[in-house]
């Protein structure tokens, strides 16, 4: 007998149709898998056949079994196929019907006593069978929370390989769930808090100020300053005063995470989301969707595959993962400089391009670059108090790891100095004691107060560009920029001066005239003026002073 059953695949980001044609004919009782599998696929035979076995089925004798996964010029990989693999074979050995196999998608991770494994990537495969019009789609039990993020999907959570028959035998009659996403995911986000707060940074008001602009506009940007500063612990704050995500954003997100395979093992803990608990890297387990923007840290020693993607079987890397988010370098100058350079197209285009013989897939890449570095190898270049051991050379070979087309990319440019002695003993007396110190850090402001201007300035640049055709000031392209960030006499001549003086390129020019229009935002200004335009360039020019970067005669 010949039967087919539908299944999913994944190609980046994307899920395609395959087809498990199985053809049951005499022969030794041996299962042969063609159509291009890898190795854990060809293992597949043997946990179907002690699976089936658990299931009091009992196979003819004398037979064998072909397996087709069409399409077969696509290489299949992992073991997601196993389940459909295991109801061809039954439903052409004659053991189970063949009638509802057409409207129903199988995918799962068989386990040699029959139960059900998750497998990741199912969120692009279930929107693939909503897209195709079928019946439901059957997966694990604990991918199930993420498979009914599609809406008007019927989702079958199952545990074992019998429930798959019984569903197989009688759709009608298996429990399936088809919930609705949008509200529960509005309900998760109120409950969603930030633990990390400006608030607890003491001091640093001038780079606060600059990560406001950043996450008001999606302004990449570098933090320079000596060991101890504050860099990481500003950086690692950012998150909680960027704007919240859609429910369309998350859903794009979350399909990202399960294709990496970063929701299996949250799924489980739902009664914990209920209480507050998030898990790592924003996923919420209570519905397997991410409701925060993520923050990425990748270490310096982290591989270009890692970094931006890749592999035989080509994977989302670091700058993928941290799509709509923060990728946060932190130790900036010790990144191998080709790893950096790798940057420069997704940090322009908010994709990453990765080509390989067969094919060339395209991942989302568009995140918000924080970097963070000391000015020297010793750390302490430009601080007052504490003498550098570096020498010239060691400074200049330090800053050249860092390109300057890839600096050129970066729109704010922060020194994070040392904390005085104010800053540091502000808000550590008790007023039990007698001595109320200073005061100056006890009324620092905290994230929610920032967070609502950086929201109204967003919401500015929503009214004038519409919400079709939105897009954050730091990617406003050369006709937008024209449209939307015209300048007066005053300010048009303090810009064309500091690009004579630094040699500023063409890309800086627009980059300046881009944050000068969040700053403006900001303000809830219509216009841009000189003060926008001074603390843009304020921002722009600060590593033109650092040891390497050649500063002009007319400026010396």
């Amino acid at each position: 007998m010949f039967a087919r059953v539908l299944s999913a695949g994944l190609l980046g980001i994307n899920a395609y149709r395959i087809e498990v044609e199985v053809d049951c004919s005499g022969g030794i009782g041996q299962i042969q898998i063609v159509g291009l599998p890898d190795a854990a696929v060809r293992e597949a035979q043997e946990r179907v056949r002690s699976a089936i076995k658990t299931c009091s089925f009992l196979m003819p004798c004398a037979k064998k079994w072909v397996v087709n996964l069409a399409p077969a010029d696509t290489r299949k990989e992992g073991p997601a196929y196993d389940v459909p693999i295991a109801i061809g074979i039954l439903a052409a050995s004659g053991l189970l019907p063949t009638e509802n196999l057409s409207q129903i998608y199988l995918i799962g991770e068989l386990s040699l006593d029959g139960s059900l494994r998750p497998v990741p990537g199912i969120l692009p495969m279930a929107i693939l069978c909503k897209n195709a019009g079928a019946m439901g789609i059957i997966v694990p039990e604990q991918n199930a929370a993420e498979a009914q993020l599609i809406e008007g999907l019927r989702v079958y959570p199952v545990s074992h390989l019998k429930e798959v028959c019984a569903i197989i035998q009688n759709p009608e009659q298996g429990f399936y769930l088809n919930n609705e996403a949008r509200q529960n995911y509005a309900k998760q986000q109120n409950k969603y808090f930030c633990e990390l707060d400006f608030n607890e940074v003491k001091g640093q008001h001038t780079v606060k100020r600059a990560l406001e602009i950043a996450a008001a506009g999606k302004h990449n940007i570098l933090l320079v300053g000596p060991p101890g500063s504050g860099k990481s612990m500003l950086a690692q704050r950012l998150p909680g005063i960027m704007p919240s995500l859609s429910f369309e954003e998350a859903l794009e997100l979350t399909k990202l995470y399960s294709i990496a395979g970063l929701l299996n093992g949250n799924q489980a803990k739902s009664t914990e989301e209920e209480n507050g608990d998030h898990s790592p890297n924003g996923a919420a387990a209570a519905y397997s969707l991410v409701l925060e923007r993520p923050f990425r840290s990748p270490h310096h020693s982290a591989s270009a595959k890692g970094l931006v993607g890749g592999g035989m079987y080509p994977r989302p890397g670091e700058i993928s993962l941290s799509h709509m988010g923060i990728l946060f370098l932190d130790e900036l100058a010790e990144f191998p400089r080709h790893h950096l350079d790798l940057l420069r197209q997704p940090l322009e285009n908010g994709l990453i391009t990765i080509s390989r013989a067969q094919h060339t897939l395209t991942f989302p890449a568009s995140f918000l670059l924080v970097g963070a570095c000391n000015p020297c190898p010793c750390g302490y270049l430009t601080d007052p108090i504490k003498a550098c051991i570096c020498s010239p050379y060691q400074a200049i070979r330090y800053w050249s790891r860092l390109s300057g087309p890839f600096l050129d990319r970066l729109d704010l440019h922060v020194d994070v100095p040392r904390l005085g002695e104010d800053d540091l003993g502000a808000g550590m007396y008790s007023a039990s004691s007698g001595d109320t110190g200073n005061s100056n850090g006890s009324s620092t402001e905290n994230s929610a107060s920032i967070r609502l201007r950086v929201e109204r300035a967003i919401a500015c640049q929503k009214e004038r560009l519409g919400e079709e055709n939105f897009t954050y000031n730091g990617n406003l392209n050369h006709r937008l920029i024209k449209q939307f960030c015209q300048i007066d006499q005053k300010s048009h001549e303090l810009l064309v001066r500091a690009i004579c003086q630094f040699g500023l390129s063409a890309r800086s020019y627009d980059r300046l005239l881009r944050v000068a229009r969040t700053i403006a935002d900001l303000e809830a200004s219509e216009n841009i003026t000189y003060p926008h335009m001074a603390e843009a360039l304020k921002y722009r020019l600060r590593t033109e002073q650092q040891p390497g970067r050649r500063v002009p005669s007319a400026v010396k």
